[in-house]
């Protein structure tokens, strides 16, 4: 094959078995942290990163690199490795965009919640799922129903599959275009508030996509038979197996590493960020047995206050693993006008792509002890007010 194609050719050898191990013990270990924080849900700064999207977002990455096992040619191809279209369309390409369009929904609902206001509710997240499904399935439809030789096909005499620069072109462009309307969004949520702000892991995580997309492009276009060269295969699987687990580390390792390190202290820090922002956007925060959410007030309500003036009354109790427990009001979700005129809270409404264990609400400011300057005793059932 290095005549015909005038590259140095070389077959899959302890290299290839090396690369596919490491890279697998990097899934594993950033499976491990996953594990460790589900085992540690409750705590609340995990929580609030929404769990369920960010280990949907490390499957795909999973998904992602098992079709790179056979679609970069790590393994000989014969016997069910000669199935290419499998390897490269439905698990490396599918995978890929699924990994992408789920990051850039999860982006999609901090700006909804918190820059526009509205809420992401379970059907948001419902609607959100069925159209990364039907977008990403289709577009694979389409590759698999049109001729192999327009897209992925075996060739039997050199043993390889290949991939048209056509089909290759296509699936850049389309990634290219969805991450340039997704740097629209990660600049919206520069505007977020501090103690749910993640610009600067938005924007970290979009410099790693650029990075890898600019690496794809110049070898899926310079290195037409990249597949064949050990040296550009091995590269191009670490570079997607480096680039897809850090991006989970930068959404959910922080408060992975804080529950380990600072358990108490950051959850603490957390709690009282959450509660006074600056001074500048009031939050009204409750535990909920079912699950979890958060949104942000409205600008031009009456948000200025002082946290120690505040009485915090209500029926539930956020447990916390330092020593006081605090107990704040339950007025109503504040994710729709409906909702801030007080009609009763629908647990249909939380955006599940942002589940904490805390409800951010109005506080209400008619309350007759809301900004009592002395705090009353213990309420009934002896549960301590702040």
């Amino acid at each position: 094959m290095s005549s015909t194609f005038g590259i140095n050719a070389q077959n899959p050898d302890s290299a290839d078995t090396i690369t596919i191990a490491v890279s697998g013990a990097v899934y594993g270990l950033t499976g491990i942290m996953l594990v460790y924080a589900w085992c540690n849900y409750s705590y609340r700064p995990i929580k609030a990163k929404g769990l369920t999207w960010v280990s949907l977002i490390y499957l795909s990455a999973v998904l992602w690199y098992i079709g790179n096992i056979g679609a970069n040619g790590h393994m000989w191809v014969t016997g069910a490795w000669t199935k290419c279209k499998i390897w490269v369309i439905w698990l490396r390409v599918l995978f890929c965009f699924v990994f992408a369009t789920l990051n850039i929904a999860r982006f999609y609902a901090l700006d909804r919640v918190f820059n526009q206001k509205k809420p992401f509710t379970r059907r948001c997240s419902l609607v959100a799922g069925v159209v990364i499904i039907v977008f990403n399935v289709v577009y694979c439809l389409v590759n698999q129903l049109i001729s192999d030789r327009l897209t992925v096909a075996f060739v039997a005499s050199l043993e390889v599959c290949n991939v048209t620069q056509g089909f290759r072109i296509a699936a850049l462009a389309i990634q290219w275009v969805m991450w340039a309307g997704c740097a629209v969004l990660i600049f919206r949520l520069r505007n977020i508030q501090s103690s749910f702000n993640e610009f600067r892991e938005s924007v970290i995580i979009f410099a790693v996509i650029i990075a890898l997309l600019t690496e794809s492009t110049v070898t899926y276009i310079h290195f037409k038979y990249y597949t064949l060269q050990k040296v550009h295969r091995i590269e191009k699987t670490l570079m997607d197996t480096v680039a897809s687990n850090l991006i989970v580390w930068l959404i959910i390792g922080y408060p992975v590493a804080m529950s380990i390190f600072r358990r108490q202290a950051y959850e603490r820090q957390w709690i009282e960020r959450l509660a006074n922002d600056n001074n500048k956007t009031a939050y009204e925060i409750t535990s909920n047995h079912a699950g979890t959410t958060y949104a942000k007030m409205r600008e031009n309500s009456e948000t200025a206050f002082n946290q120690s003036n505040l009485n915090f009354e209500g029926n539930e109790t956020i447990n916390s693993d330092y020593a006081e427990n605090v107990e704040f009001i339950d007025p109503g979700s504040l994710r729709t006008n409906s909702t801030l005129q007080g009609e009763a809270h629908n647990e249909d409404n939380l955006p599940m792509a942002l589940r904490t264990n805390l409800h951010i609400r109005r506080p209400m400011l008619n309350s007759p002890n809301m900004f009592s300057n002395a705090y009353p005793g213990l309420p009934p059932g002896g549960r301590r007010v702040l």
